[in-house]
């Protein structure tokens, strides 16, 4: 099991619509391949700036199945506009549970 990490900074006053589009594309999620959950975290020092967890069975659940497909494309189309830079994205896997 591995996850990804997308930090996304919205633009200003669109956080609203960033965060429907989200829960609009949850389904997308749902349905895709290898994916086991997601969850969307706000910063509360940087507002604008959003962190979207994804728990995916493998990278290439990821990187091949979801972002190959017209699901990947109907995310973009929900939240894309909403984007100040491009998100990064990371894969982790967990090391440690300290409890």
């Amino acid at each position: 099991m591995i996850q990804e990490i997308a930090q996304i900074d919205v633009k200003a006053g669109m956080e609203a619509e960033f965060e429907k589009g989200v829960a609009a594309a949850a389904p997308l999620f749902r349905r895709a391949r290898g994916c086991h959950g997601m969850r969307l975290s706000r910063s509360i020092e940087k507002p604008r700036r959003y962190r979207l967890f994804v728990d995916w069975e493998s990278v290439d659940d990821h990187n091949v199945g979801f972002r190959g497909s017209e699901d990947f494309k109907q995310w973009r189309a929900l939240v894309g506009h909403c984007f100040e830079t491009p998100p990064e994205v990371e894969h982790v896997s967990e090391t440690l549970r300290g409890f």
